[in-house]
């Protein structure tokens, strides 16, 4: 699958989760409820990947943890705050770059409006 077609696919779980679910949760059950979903949907998922930093050619021993890595194209970050701020994006474009990835979805489940919800993210 391409970007386009993967994160479409994406963006329709999300929309499933938030119709079972609405808003409100921890985002821990949204991850878990997502990953189930896009699973079922056939698609293969990695949480709470280890991001190693490196730093002047050394590996930190303080590695970041990505929320999702879909097909190990596409980077999902999970927010359940009031709204969505800026360092939320810089968080994903940084993990974009750590990993080497050129898109990310940043989805905000405490809302009233999923679809406007889901933010795409280009490295």
């Amino acid at each position: 699958m391409n970007d386009n077609e993967l994160t479409y696919e994406i963006r329709g779980a999300v929309y499933d989760v938030y119709k079972a679910m609405g808003p409100g949760l921890l985002e821990s059950v949204y991850e878990e409820a997502l990953n189930f979903e896009l699973q079922k949907r056939g698609l293969r998922v990695e949480r709470q990947l280890e991001v190693p930093i490196v730093y002047n050619g050394n590996i930190l021993k303080t590695p970041l943890r990505l929320d999702m890595l879909v097909e190990k194209q596409i980077i999902v970050e999970l927010k359940s705050v009031e709204e969505l701020q800026k360092v939320h994006y810089k968080q994903l474009l940084t993990y974009l770059r750590l990993m080497d990835k050129q898109v990310g979805l940043l989805v905000n489940f405490n809302c009233d409006n999923i679809l406007s919800n889901i933010k795409r993210v280009i490295n």
